[in-house]
């Protein structure tokens, strides 16, 4: 297990000064590709979306991720959809396993692919004999336009007869309790059921969340976002998530890459990250997005004149930048993008 002091940034800083926190957490993004494409995703995955994480690099992320947090380490396996290639989810963590790499925490899906009890029961015995712990099932009036109900409901019944109940967690579960039918809504009435959604539960406003749905909150102004610096989120930050090529993230900040697996170790990417001369992280953790905002004016960028939070409006400028071409390779992949 690495110590703070280790970290570039950390070393020039006062013992009372906030340090740049240790990663204890990553998660696999393993593909981009989803049935879904539900309007509060981050990372933009849908149908037409693909990437597919070699194993190879699962496993040194995983393996680093050990060497920076020692038995801190906790690995998630997420997308996209997971379970779209469950051959090599399963090739995936029985190499683990036998690599002995601990710290597999839990598998993330929606629940398309279960289509009957012996499906689900077969699939998980395996992934459990290969260490895993939990499974977390996404559930919402998001999914709900894409995925039955029925699958999501059989896979909350089914699955805690091989993890346990404890171990089955289905997000969002008081949905499995209604009868949500999306396709029998018209446009307008699934908006209103969105809206109601996003204000039971914090949505952050960052991939495809900061299109159509962060524009039923935009109500507050640029001036109004002025100095809301990102500072703390980069320091506070316990974990990064890794997509199908390699990029980094840190925590949900899709589409900000602060590194590469496949170039360098994950334990050296945080030994080295400085969030305050990155070349992008460094102006939103000093002024936030709209620090930003003046460049991108001068590009021909036109201002809002309503977001629905920083978020909101650092992804709109990153779009921005991302459709001008500019900041690469630090503002992509293109996945994240719409």
């Amino acid at each position: 297990m690495k110590k703070l002091s280790e970290n570039i940034f950390n070393k020039g800083l006062r013992q009372d000064q906030p340090k740049l926190s240790l990663w204890r957490h990553a998660g696999l993004m393993l593909t981009y590709k989803c049935p879904a494409a539900c309007e509060f995703c981050y990372y933009n995955c849908s149908p037409d979306k693909g990437g597919l994480m070699p194993v190879d690099t699962a496993l040194n992320a995983w393996s680093s991720m050990i060497d920076l947090a020692g038995d801190y380490a906790e690995i998630h396996i997420t997308g996209g959809e997971p379970f779209l290639y469950f051959d090599y989810l399963a090739e995936l963590t029985e190499r683990a396993k036998n690599d002995r790499l601990t710290g597999l925490d839990a598998i993330e899906t929606n629940a398309c692919w279960a289509t009957d009890s012996n499906t689900i029961i077969k699939r998980l015995t395996v992934l459990k004999q290969n260490g895993l712990r939990r499974l977390k099932i996404s559930w919402d009036p998001f999914h709900a336009q894409f995925i039955e109900a029925e699958k999501v409901i059989l896979l909350a019944q089914t699955a805690p007869d091989v993890l346990g109940r404890d171990n089955v967690l289905v997000r969002w579960a008081k949905y499995l309790d209604k009868d949500i039918d999306m396709k029998a809504l018209d446009i307008d009435q699934r908006w209103q059921l969105y809206k109601e959604t996003r204000d039971s539960y914090s949505v952050r406003f960052t991939g495809r969340a900061a299109g159509k749905l962060a524009d039923l909150y935009a109500d507050k102004s640029p001036q109004s976002l002025a100095n809301l610096n990102c500072n703390n989120y980069y320091l506070s930050a316990k974990g990064v998530h890794i997509d199908p090529y390699g990029n980094v993230f840190s925590g949900l900040c899709s589409g900000i890459i602060i590194g590469n697996v496949n170039q360098k170790p994950l334990m050296n990417i945080w030994q080295e990250f400085d969030p305050a001369t990155h070349p992008l992280v460094a102006d939103l953790c000093q002024g936030g997005p709209t620090a930003l905002i003046h460049l991108a004016e001068e590009q021909g960028y036109k201002i809002r004149p309503k977001y629905a939070g920083k978020c909101h409006l650092c992804t709109d400028l990153r779009q921005f930048f991302f459709d001008k071409g500019q900041k690469l390779p630090i503002i992509g992949p293109s996945e994240c993008y719409f």
